[in-house]
């Protein structure tokens, strides 16, 4: 014979409607008066009544009940759709892609709250086969975000991918430099393309690839003032950058840099250019004070810039154009300024570095690895044997 239920520990029915056992306890009265009742559901009496547990436990720890049906897509495109404001379009953009690339086609269909750190584990190895960390930690930081996210809003009761370590993944392009005959090869392949100017001032002046792109003609002065005490020579205020909010990489990425006369000669042509496409577009130009722009005025896209990058030195002798970016030009300024001689201190100054240290890290390669200084001056103190 089955045993009475006690009062208060709740009631047990078959709804016909949903095909499920509902296992039902009432817990008093809210202050409206209203009768406060909690609900677990199963396919079994036993599940039932362990659903129902669960709630009361979840209500006694102060804990809302997380929506059985929100997945890990509904948290993504949620966190995509509310949880980037203020931030770039191009950084949105990426998000996006990333997301909807990577993250919900293998984790979306799966319900948040039985997410557990081995499925993020395994997604995240799985991924560590084709892609590379810095991929791999945007992947995670996405994911984490999202849930953390939805935790806030009581969707789920824990986020599981903190407690997620991020693989090594692939490893990623080396950077290069160009050496001294390339870079002239480069220089001559690219005399009388559209990014002639472009590959000469980023190589002469090692601008990041991203400050050319916003560099305005207000802020080149193709003249200097020789007349001035000290002279001022010819140079580009590099203070702008395509990064949210127009500014800089660092505080001391904002500079003035002379420029050297090829850079003169290769700006002034720009404009002589620019002037002519203007011209031609007639009503379609779009004016941004750009220096480098498109055929009708507007700002250059990354993957634009490479794509003509590579069509300017695709004649370059001993050259493979689909090996090199634009970046690399500036790699090539540090480099060739290394091999000259000329100290680390002032290269780190030159290409905006906050100091040597990241010069040091980001271009090791490129830097002179030999201090010859106190050789030289020592052979001159004190004559090896065969000289004297």
């Amino acid at each position: 014979m089955t045993k009475r239920r006690s009062r208060g520990d709740g009631g047990l029915h078959w709804d016909e409607s949903r095909q499920r056992w509902i296992a039902t306890a009432s817990l008093g009265y809210d202050g409206n008066g209203k009768r406060i009742v909690k609900r677990g559901s199963g396919k079994t009496k036993t599940e039932a009544k362990a659903k129902l547990k669960e709630v009361l436990r979840d209500h006694e720890d102060g804990l809302a009940i997380a929506p059985s049906d929100y997945t890990v897509r509904d948290a993504v495109e949620d966190w995509l759709a509310h949880g980037l404001a203020g931030r770039a379009a191009e950084t949105v953009e990426n998000l996006t892609l990333l997301s909807r690339t990577h993250v919900i086609p293998p984790l979306g269909g799966k319900k948040l709250r039985e997410l557990s750190a081995e499925h993020v584990d395994r997604w995240l190895a799985g991924k560590g086969e084709t892609l590379s960390r810095s991929t791999l930690l945007k992947l995670h930081s996405i994911l984490n975000r999202a849930v953390r996210r939805a935790m806030a809003r009581d969707k789920v009761k824990r986020n599981v991918v903190e407690l997620c370590s991020v693989p090594a993944g692939v490893g990623g392009r080396p950077s290069k430099s160009l050496s001294l005959a390339q870079a002239e090869n480069v220089l001559s392949a690219a005399a009388g393309s559209r990014m002639c100017a472009y590959i000469v001032v980023s190589l002469l002046t090692g601008a990041r690839t991203e400050e050319l792109r916003a560099l305005i003609w207000d802020h080149v002065d193709l003249n200097g003032k020789p007349e001035a005490s000290p002279p001022v020579p010819p140079h580009i205020a590099v203070w702008r950058s395509v990064r949210s909010g127009g500014d800089t990489k660092t505080r001391k990425s904002r500079r003035t840099l002379a420029l050297p006369g090829r850079c003169i000669d290769a700006l002034r042509a720009q404009r002589a250019q620019q002037a002519a496409e203007r011209r031609a577009a007639g009503k379609a130009w779009k004016e941004h004070g750009l220096v480098f722009a498109s055929k009708v005025g507007t700002p250059l896209d990354p993957s634009h810039v490479r794509r003509d990058f590579r069509r300017a030195i695709k004649a370059a002798e001993g050259i493979n154009a689909a090996d090199w970016t634009p970046r690399e030009l500036r790699h090539s300024f540090v480099s060739l300024l290394s091999d000259s001689g000329v100290p680390l201190e002032e290269i780190s100054r030159l290409v905006g570095h906050s100091g040597t240290s990241v010069t040091e890290q980001v271009y090791r390669k490129q830097i002179r690895p030999v201090i010859q200084t106190g050789a030289t001056a020592m052979d001159r103190i004190f004559q090896p044997d065969h000289e004297r």
